[in-house]
């Protein structure tokens, strides 16, 4: 996640938290094949010019293996602590769009950034990104009226949080959004928070198995405590391949 101070609802706020693309950046120096994205980035925290320009050299510096994880922000009292500004909600919006249109090379002021303000022959854009024609883009939150619009306008995929029933109507609202702007939903990769209330392998795999009926492809978890890699081994690992099995159902 893209967070300076721990979250209290998380975990103590006394805990550590890493900045997140210095983290990513280590760690495509350390592997060969992971891929690395923000779940997601905060549009807030850096100048959307200087965002696409730091997306870009981690791709670079992976060999392709960086993704565009973005989001409006919300955390107010990070924001405060760290002296950034908190602007309102509509103006969040804005600079996540103005961001999207940059990071897709779209609309007059993504143009404006890379042959502006600058002598001829240079551009801001050198190098350009591993990944064709960009790094895919996840935007997330579920939004109604702006954010599933701008996911059905830019995104590669989307990452939504809820139950099967809250997320099945959070793709329908998606799906009008598609119909609108004459864009095939099924290229969108749809992505869930996957935090079962229980630990019981039968009923996470009953969840997993709602979850793809209705369009999501990927699930995505995680956990917190003194040992996270053993948790998620422990509770996930005897059924990770009973989940690789399911088969998402399509949006269309």
């Amino acid at each position: 996640m893209d967070h300076f101070f721990q979250m209290e609802a998380v975990a103590p706020a006394e805990q550590p938290m890493l900045e997140g693309y210095t983290t990513l950046a280590f760690l495509a120096g350390q592997t060969t094949t992971l891929r690395f994205r923000l779940l997601v980035g905060g549009v807030t925290y850096r100048h959307p010019g200087v965002l696409a320009k730091t997306v870009t050299t981690l791709d670079v510096l992976s060999g392709g293996r960086a993704e565009f994880g973005i989001g409006a922000a919300w955390y107010d009292r990070e924001h405060l602590g760290l002296g950034v500004p908190f602007p309102p909600m509509a103006e969040r919006f804005e600079r996540l769009e103005e961001t999207l249109q940059i990071v897709n090379a779209m609309g007059p002021r993504g143009r404006a950034l890379r042959r502006s303000a600058l002598p001829t022959g240079r551009d801001p854009g050198v190098p350009a990104p591993v990944s064709s024609p960009r790094p895919r883009i996840m935007i997330g939150g579920g939004g109604e009226r702006k954010t599933l619009r701008m996911v059905a306008q830019y995104a590669d995929a989307c990452n939504l949080m809820g139950t099967p029933a809250e997320v099945k109507h959070k793709l329908d609202v998606l799906r009008d959004h598609c119909a609108r702007l004459d864009r095939n939903p099924n290229d969108i990769e749809v992505t869930v928070m996957f935090r079962p209330p229980t630990t019981d392998p039968d009923a996470m795999i009953g969840l997993a198995e709602e979850f793809a009926a209705i369009g999501v492809s990927t699930l995505i978890t995680g956990a917190t405590g003194p040992d996270p890699a053993g948790h998620l081994e422990s509770v996930l690992g005897p059924i990770a391949d009973r989940i690789a099995a399911i088969e998402p159902a399509g949006l269309g």
